[in-house]
């Protein structure tokens, strides 16, 4: 072997270093090709050895080396190809003869970032511990016999209000032969309110997700509102809107969001004289907890002619939000601009809020809102919430966990008294092991006036592949193999919206229920218990002394 050839097969990796190797049984395989025509990374390819075997025939059997050829499945053993686990071939086989298995050995963080290229992916972060949200219990249970101890039988109504809700003092307000009226000689503005379910779809764009992905949420959403009378918002995400839905009667289930990019803002606007309902709320992105102080990124293969179309740009190429938005350059200054020219857009109609990611400056962020007449809600994204498109390091290295940001927030309105004014709107992380209900019960209870899911949302509704394992993680690359984050027609076409839209109703309909189970021991069924505390308690001291709740073991 020439020296040269030598070094190339030293530089080379092995299947050790990869964080799933594929294992592939030759006496069940058929060679049928399924697996390597659905592989979205092409890890595995087709290809043709030659054995040496070692055979004896004859009346006088003579050890005789023989060569031939087989045909076997061969997993690629270059990073750019790199198996990333999503067990697609495994589904597509009929004999069970191919699957991935995770390599806990994998030194797959070594060799990521090729090219000189920070590495990027989707998904959330590589950290499969137990959340602080997952070790919440609620131990305040009451003894007495009460209706609203049987969850089954007595009313509830569990809403929240997205919008600023002004102290009793200040509302426009008459008595009039014992009803309240409103007062119209008092010119004062009365902030728009919006009753909503506590549960909210978080920010996928149009883009983000695929046309029937986005399409089966939007569905969902809207069967939920006009049968099953569960009043639950969808965000868009920043990426604009689809025209049609501009001039529906749905759109006043969706909430649409402004960032740097204002991508699709030109249509937006221009459709306002003709939306025969107003938007549920307008949100105004200047961070995301997976990635903060990051902008956003919408990769060129996924700007295809639709995407393209509706956010009004080229095709092809990289979409980027820059990290703030470029017509300001203070949160004080957004707050005097954005929020009020949103607000006039809508004639002062609909509740218009930042989201911001979890910081330690969250809490300089709320104090400005807090004095701001038009300022609708704040939403704040923890550090564990998924993204389409991000650097690795952002995800794993960067970012504040919620329950502590939203306790903390939510204590600084309890000292200014302005605690049932201005409400809070709680993200990342949540259901991240499926616990959708008990995590939201547990925010609401530090703080949160409502909640806002993601990722969980394509988990439970479109079986997402991806995990905390850094399985399947394509979201950013356009090669989605369920169909989810991408905009290829091929790939796309393997998920159906409808059943997306029965899943998306079946997981608010369970939320409701077990919500409900939740908040019945504690006497809560008109209104939600934001801010009661004392119903939790956690196994962790320190836990329990920074949230300022009481320690039980």
């Amino acid at each position: 072997m020439e020296p040269a050839t030598r070094l190339d097969h030293n530089h080379k990796l092995s299947l050790r270093e990869f964080p799933y190797i594929i294992r592939w049984r030759d006496d069940r395989c058929k060679r049928c090709g399924s697996c390597t025509a659905v592989c979205p990374v092409k890890a595995i390819e087709p290809t043709v050895k030659v054995q040496r075997i070692i055979q004896s025939e004859g009346p006088v059997p003579t050890p005789t080396a023989v060569r031939r050829i087989v045909h076997v499945i061969e997993q690629v053993t270059d990073m750019e190809r790199y198996c990333t686990g999503c067990g697609a071939c495994t589904l597509v086989c009929p004999n069970e003869a191919i699957e991935p298995e995770y390599n806990p050995q994998n030194k797959f963080l070594h060799f990521k970032n090729r090219g000189g290229e920070g590495y990027k992916r989707g998904g959330r972060k590589n950290d499969p511990s137990i959340s602080t949200l997952d070790r919440l219990k609620f131990t305040r249970i009451s003894m007495l016999t009460d209706p609203a101890l049987d969850a089954g039988r007595h009313e509830f109504r569990v809403r929240t209000l997205l919008g600023r809700i002004l102290p009793p003092d200040e509302l426009p307000l008459r008595k009039v032969n014992g009803k309240l009226v409103v007062d119209k000689e008092i010119d004062k503005f009365i902030p728009p309110v919006r009753e909503i379910f506590p549960i909210m779809i978080g920010s996928m764009s149009v883009g983000a997700l695929s046309p029937p992905m986005w399409e089966g949420l939007a569905m969902g959403v809207a069967y939920l509102n006009e049968v099953e009378g569960l009043p639950v918002v969808m965000c868009t995400g920043e990426g604009g809107v689809p025209p049609r839905l501009l001039k529906s009667r749905f759109l006043k289930y969706i909430t649409i969001q402004i960032a740097s990019g204002y991508f699709g803002w030109d249509e937006i606007i221009h459709a306002i004289p003709h939306m025969v309902e107003d938007p549920a709320a307008i949100e105004i992105k200047y961070g995301q907890g997976a990635k903060p102080g990051d902008g956003g990124l919408l990769m060129a293969q996924k700007v295809l002619k639709l995407i393209a179309s509706i956010r009004g740009v080229p095709q092809f190429v990289d979409l980027a939000s820059p990290p703030t938005h470029q017509t300001e350059y203070s949160i004080e200054e957004a707050v005097a601009k954005m929020i009020q020219s949103m607000s006039m857009a809508w004639g002062f109609r609909v509740p218009v809020y930042p989201k911001i990611s979890g910081t330690k400056t969250a809490r300089a962020v709320l104090n400005n809102l807090a004095r701001n007449p038009y300022a609708a809600a704040l939403s704040i994204d923890g550090e564990d919430g998924g993204t389409g498109a991000a650097y690795n390091v952002s995800l794993d290295k960067m970012g504040h966990p919620i329950a502590s940001n939203i306790r903390e927030c939510y204590l600084d309105l309890v000292k200014q008294g302005k605690q049932n004014e201005l409400p809070l709107i709680a993200a990342g992380g949540i259901a991240k092991k499926g616990n959708l209900a008990a995590n939201a019960a547990a925010l609401i209870m530090l703080g949160a006036s409502a909640v806002s899911v993601g990722k969980y949302m394509l988990q439970a509704t479109a079986n997402c592949f991806g995990d905390e394992y850094n399985r399947c993680n394509l979201c950013n690359t356009g090669k989605c193999p369920r169909g989810i984050t991408t905009q290829d027609p091929k790939l796309y076409r393997r998920l159906d919206s409808d059943k997306v839209a029965e899943r998306v109703v079946e997981v608010f309909k369970a939320a409701d229920v077990e919500l409900k189970k939740i908040f019945a021991p504690m006497g809560r069924s008109t209104e939600l218990p934001i801010g009661m505390s004392d119903g939790l308690s956690v196994d962790d001291k320190a836990i329990a002394e920074r949230l300022e709740i009481s320690y039980a073991c």
